[in-house]
C-alpha cells in the first residue's frame, strides 16, 4: 500500500456518511478550520434546527488565535446570516470530551431542555471519533455526525497543508483505538485496510500527532 492509498483509505474510513434530518441542536465542535462554521449556518438555513451551540476554547491547533475557537465560529456563522439570538457559545473547552461536557452545562445555564436529538458538526477527518465521543458522553441525545463536503485534496487550504492533515487523521485514528479503554468514546469498527493505512502512513513519518506513551498496535 502507498502513503497515497493510505491516506485515501484513512480519509474515507473517518467519514461515517450518515444523512443528516431535522434535530434539536446543531452542536459545532471547534476546530481550525472556519468552513465548519459556514456549513453550520448553511444548515441553519435549511432549517435543521432552530439553535446553533459552538464549542470551543483554544485547541492544540490554534494556540496561535486570538480568540476562542467557539466565538470565531459564531461570527462566521453570523456573517453568513444566522441570527445572534438563535447562537449559544461554549469557549473553556480544550479536548472533545470538554466540547460535550462543558456545551450540556451551557444548554442547562440558558434553560434550555437537552436535545433529543442533535446534529453534531466538526472537520472531515473527525466525524468518526466525533460520533464515537457523543455516543459515550451524550447517550441520551440521539446524534448524527456531518462535516463539509469534498475530498481529501479538496478539503487541503494554505492554513491545512497536505501533511499536517494527514498527521491529524492519523492522530485521530490511534484516538478511535485508544479513546474507548480509557472510557472516553465507544467502539468503533476498524477494518484491516484502516489499520494498514494507519501503519503505513505512521510508517511514512506522519507521526506527530500521535498520542505520547501509547504504544502502537503492533508493537504492543
Amino acid at each position: 500500500m502507498t502513503p497515497e492509498e493510505a491516506i485515501e483509505i484513512l480519509w474515507d474510513y473517518h467519514h461515517v456518511k450518515q444523512e443528516l434530518r431535522p434535530a434539536d441542536l446543531i452542536f459545532i465542535l471547534g476546530s481550525n478550520d472556519v468552513r465548519v462554521a459556514e456549513y453550520a449556518a448553511e444548515l441553519y438555513a435549511r432549517k435543521l434546527a432552530p439553535l446553533l451551540l459552538f464549542s470551543g476554547g483554544m485547541g492544540r491547533f490554534t494556540g496561535e488565535w486570538t480568540m476562542a475557537e467557539a466565538e470565531l465560529f459564531a461570527e462566521a456563522a453570523m456573517k453568513a446570516g444566522v441570527p445572534g439570538n438563535s447562537i449559544l457559545i461554549e469557549n473553556k473547552s480544550t479536548n472533545t470530551g470538554e466540547n460535550v461536557r462543558f456545551s450540556r452545562e451551557i444548554l442547562k445555564q440558558a434553560g434550555i431542555p437537552e436535545p433529543v436529538s442533535l446534529i453534531a458538526l466538526q472537520k472531515p477527518y473527525m466525524e468518526r471519533r466525533t460520533l464515537a465521543t457523543l455516543q459515550a458522553q451524550w447517550p441520551e441525545a440521539r446524534v448524527t455526525v456531518g462535516s463539509p463536503a469534498g475530498n481529501f485534496r479538496e478539503y487541503l487550504t494554505e492554513a491545512l497543508p497536505h501533511d499536517l492533515v494527514v498527521s491529524a487523521m492519523v492522530g485521530d485514528f490511534q484516538r478511535i483505538l485508544e479513546y474507548p479503554r480509557q472510557g472516553f468514546s465507544t467502539e468503533q469498527p476498524v477494518t484491516p485496510e484502516a489499520m494498514g493505512a494507519f501503519r503505513t502512513l505512521v510508517e511514512a513519518g506522519y507521526d506527530s500527532q500521535l498520542l505520547k506513551g501509547v504504544p502502537l498496535p503492533w508493537n504492543s
